[in-house]
């Protein structure tokens, strides 16, 4: 097969290729004549409509498809007789042609980049290191009870911590605004789910009373109308309600899957459970920075074919959080914008990690993967019914393998990178690094 290749910018190219005339000819000749036979039309029998006929009605439209075909069907020869390898899919432009000639075609695509590993020597990671103390389990039987506690009516004034029901009207220089009002809306105080000075000024309240509120909106308040002005709020509280906690009880240790059991019995299963946490959130933490660090590493030109089309797959994920209405939401409507460079990194990534595993022949270590399913199946009642369930869903299962796999790259990564402990407490260890960040900002 005759083909030329041109580099034309960047990634792209444009591969010049040709479709054989006899072949396009005699596959257009036999769809018609399949065509022809199961065909109906006024005033002709079943299989008997004049061929003329059939290609006046139909030959254009099954030129096009099989010259589609053929196109993509002599595409894939043509790459792999020159050993590209495409990044997506072709666009392909037929060139006008001679009635008996063969029909040159050009398709341009993008071709994945050449990925030069750098040295991992270059690599630092900061491991955290903690222990789990039994002050940290009491915390976290302390956590369970707040999770699952209930409010009941107290007579007292209002303290912080503690849920009013009001009623509030806001008003600017004297006059109501919109959304400044409400009727039987549930507050915690200190929350700060309202603006500052708000909640404070309900502390102390009881049951019934009445208060007059001096607030000023934040500069940086949503609505430009509000922002910096002072508001006055009448607000009227109709109940004072305390957080009550459970009591650690035979009912309350049920929920967590420990029957029958002591208090030192559930202690050991909650410590087991905060082990299994901190095992997750220190090789989460750790593989962040890894993947981080490899993104920074590596410079080169990514396929913008394949960075749209992680585009488009974050924004299915983003519609599929609206729940319900994703279905009437077109996510076309997402800009881009919103995704671009989290998918340029995405890209990125994924290209440095695939060079990785094909350079040092990574597989997946399947006696891992056991081990993982296993320990995911620990959490259940039947274990191995969660373990038959994953090897019997091969999506579920790739999504492990894939996540072993990426533990080994992290590994690999890490037995020429400089790993340097920090020591921290349980707390800090398990505490997701979006939060990290939103305190250092």
């Amino acid at each position: 097969m005759q083909v030329s290749v041109e580099a034309t910018s960047g990634l792209e190219r444009r591969l010049t290729a040709g479709v054989p005339a006899e072949q396009l000819e005699s596959t257009v000749e036999a769809r018609l004549q399949d065509a022809r036979k199961n065909l109906r039309l006024d005033g002709f029998r079943p299989g008997k409509v004049p061929m003329a006929e059939v290609k006046r009605r139909f030959g254009r439209a099954v030129r096009a498809e099989v010259l589609d075909e053929l196109m993509r069907d002599s595409f894939i020869k043509a790459v792999q007789q020159e050993k590209i390898e495409p990044a997506g899919l072709p666009t392909f432009e037929p060139k006008p042609a001679e009635p008996g000639k063969d029909l040159e075609f050009v398709a341009t695509f993008e071709v994945y980049p050449e990925v030069s590993l750098a040295s991992f020597d270059a690599i630092t990671v900061e491991k955290p290191e903690a222990e789990i103390t039994d002050a940290d389990v009491e915390q976290m039987i302390e956590n369970l009870r707040q999770q699952r506690a209930d409010w009941a009516e107290k007579e007292g004034a209002a303290a912080n911590d503690d849920r009013v029901n009001i009623d509030y009207v806001g008003r600017v220089d004297g006059e109501e605004f919109e959304g400044g009002s409400a009727s039987g809306q549930d507050l915690v105080l200190g929350s700060g789910q309202m603006i500052p000075g708000f909640e404070d000024g309900i502390v102390g309240l009881k049951a019934g009373d009445e208060k007059v509120i001096d607030v000023t909106f934040p500069e940086d308040y949503q609505a430009e109308e509000l922002k910096g002005k002072a508001a006055q709020f009448s607000i009227t509280v109709n109940k004072v309600e305390q957080r009550r906690l459970p009591e650690v009880d035979d009912a309350f240790m049920a929920l967590f899957g420990v029957k029958n059991g002591s208090l030192d019995e559930f202690r050991a299963e909650v410590r087991k459970n905060m082990e299994r946490e901190l095992k997750n959130a220190v090789r989460s933490k750790v593989k962040e920075q890894v993947m981080n660090s490899l993104v920074k590493l590596h410079e080169f030109d990514v396929p913008g074919t394949l960075v749209n089309g992680e585009v488009n797959r974050m924004r299915q994920q983003m519609v599929q959080q609206f729940g319900a209405g994703a279905q009437n939401f077109n996510a076309d409507m997402l800009p881009a914008e919103l995704f671009t460079e989290q998918a340029e990194r995405s890209v990125r990534l994924g290209l440095v990690v695939r060079q990785i595993l094909e350079q040092h022949e990574l597989k997946v270590d399947q006696d891992r993967v056991r081990a993982q399913v296993e320990e995911i199946a620990s959490q259940y009642e039947q274990p191995e019914e969660v373990v038959n369930w994953v090897y019997s869903n091969q999506q579920q299962l790739q999504q492990i393998e894939g996540g072993v796999l990426e533990e080994q790259v992290v590994e690999l990564v890490l037995a020429s990178a400089t790993v340097n402990t920090r020591t921290m407490n349980y707390e800090e260890a398990v505490r997701p690094p979006q939060e990290e960040q939103a305190d250092a900002e």
